[in-house]
Formats: structure tokens, C-alpha cells, sequence
């Protein structure tokens, strides 16, 4: 018998204070993201972080709700495989993850965002 081998930690896991949990490609679940979609607010933020030529700061969203249930719902996002968070400085800095999720689920996010974007005009919500 030889020594025990140390184990990897998972892929998911942050490895220090400033980086943040993410699931990998592999760990993302359709029903996970369907539900992260399916709030109004997170599928606000998913709207304009597609729509945006690059990274956007958690402060940069005028959500109407408190601070804390907006860091929820980032949360929300980034657990379901939707979007990345990363730390730039001080900001907290979001992305779509629009390669892992067309991978997995090919016509699934320009779909809801179609969607979205129809019922925004429909209903006058922008």
C-alpha cells in the first residue's frame, strides 16, 4: 500500500477570499439555469450583461430591490453556470457565460433573450 494521495479540490470551489465558486461547463444544469432565468430581475441583469461589449460591475445594475437581495440573485446566476463573476479591484465584475451555455444548450439563451426582448416591447418595459 502506498501513501494516500492528496485529492484535488474541486473545480467549483474558490480558491481564496477574492475569487469566487463557479460551476464547470460539466456541472451546469439545464433545470439550474431555466430557473436563474425565470426571475424578472435576473433576467434583466442577463439582458443587459448580453447586450454589453464587455464586463459589467454588480454597481452598475439600478435593480429595484435591496442591495442584498441583488447580491442573491448574482448569486443565483453565478451558481446555476449563467453568468461569471470575477474581481477587479474592488468591483465585482459579471459576465455571460455565453460559450458554455450555446455548448450545452445550442439556441437556449438567444431564445430566452428573443423572448424577453419581445415581451420587454410588448408590455412597454423596455
Amino acid at each position: 500500500m502506498g501513501a494516500p494521495t492528496e485529492v484535488e479540490p474541486p473545480v467549483t470551489t474558490a480558491a481564496g477570499p477574492r475569487q469566487l465558486a463557479h460551476p464547470t461547463r460539466d456541472e451546469i444544469r439545464l433545470e439550474g439555469v431555466l430557473q436563474a432565468l425565470s426571475d424578472p430581475v435576473r433576467l434583466r441583469v442577463v439582458r443587459e450583461l448580453a447586450t454589453a461589449e464587455s464586463e459589467l460591475s454588480c454597481s452598475y445594475f439600478d435593480l429595484p430591490v435591496t442591495k442584498s437581495t441583488s447580491t442573491h440573485h448574482f448569486r443565483v446566476l453565478r451558481e446555476s453556470g449563467v453568468i461569471r463573476q470575477v474581481y477587479r479591484g474592488t468591483a465585482k465584475m459579471n459576465g455571460v457565460r455565453r460559450e458554455d451555455l450555446d455548448a450545452l444548450f445550442p439556441g437556449l439563451l438567444d431564445g430566452v433573450l428573443t423572448a424577453a426582448a419581445g415581451e420587454a416591447a410588448r408590455l412597454g418595459t423596455g
